[in-house]
This record gives structure tokens, sequence and C-alpha cells, in this order.
């Protein structure tokens, strides 16, 4: 139920999770295909449909924020669209497209210590806040009515609100438990089984994969990336669903 984490002292505005406000206007999964809960086998043709891009494009531009490992700014992206969009369709489509480094800076905790932050490329921004607008259709449903992070049309203070309402019904209590480097450690392989039960076309999953192994440029070195999702990127919000990460903790036994 943390807050959007905002990096405006150091210059690195970047949220932890890929773009979620304003989701109103998204591109909506076509009735006649498969029940949306179980997924969509053209699923890379509706993620890529012109407006949902569109609807990613203005998502991440009203986010702004810093520029990834390529120097691109959220105000050269459109110019940039305009002269390679087809191309860069082009890649999607043949498999081809292999995405940037995420460019890794670290920024203070409130409660002390570091937070390591993975920066995508402004074109990987809006490639991931375009899958995101549509698997979110997909797990939503599946989310529990009492959790609050990183969901459209919930917030903290709504968290806050349900907190003091349990309150006044009496009970006294808060237990707060978190997971050590949870983000840092994810297993890609055991992230994707639990994917692949609700995603099926194939081309999603293996664009997904891409994102996960992208690697991370830390102090001008590219690193591979064999586990684990930063934290600012779409992967590390599907591993924030709920359904996954109980998928995921019930095969680590």
């Amino acid at each position: 139920m943390r807050e959007s984490q905002k990096t405006e002292e150091t210059g690195y505005r970047q949220k932890n999770s890929v773009e979620h406000e304003g989701y109103e206007g998204v591109c909506r999964i076509p009735c006649g295909e498969k029940k949306v809960q179980d997924g969509v086998l053209n699923l890379f043709e509706i993620i890529f449909e012109r407006t949902n891009l569109n609807q990613a494009y203005l998502q991440v531009v009203r986010n702004k924020g810093a520029s990834g490992v390529d120097g691109m700014t959220c105000d050269q992206l459109l110019p940039y669209l305009k002269e390679h969009r087809e191309e860069l369709l082009a890649e999607l489509y043949a498999g081809t497209y292999q995405p940037k480094p995420v460019r890794r800076v670290e920024i203070d905790k409130e409660e002390g210590g570091k937070r390591k932050l993975g920066i995508p490329t402004v074109i990987d921004r809006m490639i991931q806040q375009a899958i995101n607008q549509i698997l979110q259709q997909i797990y939503e449903p599946t989310f529990s009515d009492n959790s609050f992070g990183f969901r459209p049309k919930r917030s903290g203070h709504m968290a806050i609100m349900q907190a003091v309402s349990y309150y006044e019904q009496g009970y006294k209590y808060v237990v707060d438990i978190d997971l050590k480097a949870y983000f840092d450690t994810i297993n890609h392989d055991k992230l994707m089984h639990s994917l692949e039960e609700k995603v099926k076309d194939k081309r999603v999953l293996r664009l997904i994969r891409k994102y996960l192994q992208s690697g991370i440029m830390e102090d001008g070195l590219v690193k591979a990336t064999e586990e684990g999702a930063p934290q600012g990127g779409l992967c590390k919000a599907l591993h924030n669903d709920p359904y996954a990460k109980k998928v995921i903790m019930q095969r680590n036994g």
C-alpha cells in the first residue's frame, strides 16, 4: 500500500511501478474473444492497437520522469515516434525488438538505507504502459477488495480510510509484514509460469521476458539481470499482483 515513489530531490522523478493513473479511455478487450480472465490469443494485437498505444504515450508524457540509458526525454518521444513508429511496430511484431537496459539509480528511503530504482527509456516505458493497460483488465478482477496498492481508482488514502473503519469496529492491532529485497530476488521462471496461467499469447510472454532480462546499466556498465525486476518498470508491477505473488510463494514452498 505504498504511495508512488518520487525522487524529485535527485532529479529522477520516477514511479515504483509503470504509470498507473488515468485509465479513462483505455482500449477495452473486444467482446467475442475468450473470457477476459482466461486471456486472449490475439492479445499482442490488442496491446499494440493504435488507441491503446496513444493512451500509453499520453500517460508516459503526463508522468514525465527522467531519461533512460539513451538520454531521450519525454519531449523527444513524439518526434521520434512520428519518424520511427512503423519501424518500431515492425520490430515488435517480428519479435526482434530488444528493450534497452534500465538505468540504475539509488534514492534514500524514509526509514533509512537506499532504494534501488530502475529507469527504463521513454520508449520502453510507453511499450510497458501499453502492455500494463491491457493486462490490468485481465488481472484486476482477481485482486482482493482489501488490496489498494498500485491499482486504478484506489490509493493509500483509501487504505487509511479502511483502517479507520476497522479501528472504529474495535480492532486495535496491526500486523506489518514485508519481504526483504523481494523485487531484487524475483525468480523469472516462476513469474513467467504464473503469467502463463492467464496470458495465452506467447508473443506477449516473450516480450515480458525480454524486459525481465534487459539488464541494468550502473556506473556506465551493463549488468545482466538473471533475477529480480527493477522497481520502476512493468515487471515489478506484474509481480506486485497478489495472485502471482501467492502462486510463486506457494511454488517456493
